[in-house]
Order: C-alpha cells, then structure tokens, then sequence
C-alpha cells in the first residue's frame, strides 16, 4: 500500500479534477489523503440556500468531507487559508487569502502531512492552476515545493486537455447528447488546461465516474444539478468525464503514464 496525497484549492475542486485517481487508488489497495488549502469562503450560493447564521465555509467544509466519503478518503485537512477570489477581485488583496500566502510557510505546513503519510504521490494543478485561478496557480507553486522538502517521489499535475475537451463538446453537440446552448464557453482571454502535446499522463478513470458524479453531488453550494456537469447525459459525462490528465516533470513526450500509482 502507497499513499497517494491530491493537494486542492477549495472544497469540491477534488471531485471535478481527481475524484477518478483517488478512487482508484482506495480500490487498488492504497491510501487517499485530501488536503484543501482553503475552506471557499468566496463560493457563491443563491439567495435562501444557507441556514440562517449557517457560513458559507462551514457548509463547504461539510461537503468536502461528504465528497471524500464517497470517494474513499481516509483524512482531510484544511491549511486555512482564505479563499482569494477569482483573478483581478478585491479579495486577492486579503493578507489572509491563500495567494497572499509565503510559499516557503505554505509548503512547510503540507510538507509536514507529507511527511506524516509518508506519501508517495502527490496531485497539485499545472502551473496556470487549469484557468488562471490564483488559488490553483498557489496551490501548484507550494506543492511543488512541498514535495521538495518532503522528498515526495511523484508529483503530476492535474490539468485538462485542451484539445479533447473540444472534440468532446463538438461531438456531443452533433450526436445530439448535448444541446448546443449547453456547450461551456470559456471567458476571452483565459486559457483552459494544457495543449495535448505537453500532458504526459492520461488515467482511464470510467470505471469511477458514477462515484465521480455522486462526489459532485455531494457539494450542492457549488455545483447544482442544472450545472452543465451534471445535467449532461450519462453517457455524454462518460466520455467528459472518464480520463483524467496529468503532467509530471521528466515524463513524455506524449503519454508515458496510464496510472498515477503505478509500481507502487
């Protein structure tokens, strides 16, 4: 058995970047440790969605661990950090937000689980954190890091492929499994994952998309059930859905890696 550690920004980016690996790993045999940076205090809710006096972070606190349930996570931690906002927001400015955060400090903090898990492999983002995010481009700056002081062995790079998520949405549109409306269009001026050519690791997860699916569903104040996520056809978020694509440094060209774990 091997640890495997997936480092995230905010509760629920778990479930929709490596809920597959890390269900993987628990029916493989190995250890799944979760790490958040921050507890998504800037998520937005409709209006009447909390309790009355309910924080938007305890409820995402909650469904964080709901999520790791189902995917088998056997601990969870929170570096508490504040959620900073999208790019360019007036809470990037916050001392406390994680992208005001000292890397150096930061990555201290997750060395040491890494250094308690006696982890093998670790998950952070690529380095424009899959669309620019400032959290995510944090988290992947002190996870790198971490690995260094901790001496983790493996580091991917959770990302998206650029080129397959189109085809994918082009040919869910044609085939009618998508209506064109439906289709994510990304805001101008912000790039979404990796060209193909740089991932290097692509891991067959569709065994896992139900458990990927009921993790979304385990944070409602986040991802609802008429997000395009969940309102797609099943066979349509199969496809979406059912590989996860990975970077690590030292590997490729092309695809070298089918397995996060493998070996281990």
């Amino acid at each position: 058995m091997a640890t495997l550690v997936t480092f995230h920004a905010h509760p629920d980016d778990e479930c929709l970047r490596t809920a597959g690996v890390m269900r993987k790993a628990v029916e493989d045999g190995h250890r799944v440790v979760l790490v958040v940076a921050t507890r998504g205090e800037v998520g937005e809710v409709p209006d009447g969605f909390l309790a009355e006096g309910e924080k938007l972070e305890d409820r995402r606190v909650q469904e964080a661990h709901a999520a790791a349930k189902i995917l088998g996570v056997e601990r969870v931690e929170f570096l508490g950090y504040r959620d900073s906002g999208m790019m360019g927001e007036a809470t990037n400015d916050d001392p406390a937000c994680f992208w005001q955060a000292d890397v150096e400090a930061a990555a201290v903090q997750l060395a040491v689980i890494l250094r308690e898990e006696s982890a093998s492999v670790l998950t952070v983002y690529d380095d424009n954190g899959d669309y620019g995010h400032p959290d995510h481009i944090q988290v992947h700056r002190v996870g790198v890091r971490a690995a260094e002081l901790a001496g983790t062995p493996r580091v991917f790079q959770a990302t998206f492929n650029r080129e397959f998520m189109q085809r994918g949405f082009d040919a869910a549109v044609e085939e009618g499994l998508m209506p064109p409306e439906a289709r994510p269009n990304p805001p101008e001026n912000v790039e979404f994952g990796k060209p193909e050519a740089e991932i290097t690791a692509a891991v067959d997860v569709s065994k896992y998309v139900d458990a990927k699916r009921a993790a979304m569903r385990a944070h409602p104040s986040q991802i609802s059930e008429d997000t395009f996520m969940l309102a797609m056809p099943d066979e349509a978020f199969a496809f979406a859905f059912g590989t996860e694509w990975y970077i690590r440094a030292g590997q490729g060209p092309g695809i070298t890696e089918t397995d996060l774990m493998a070996g281990l």
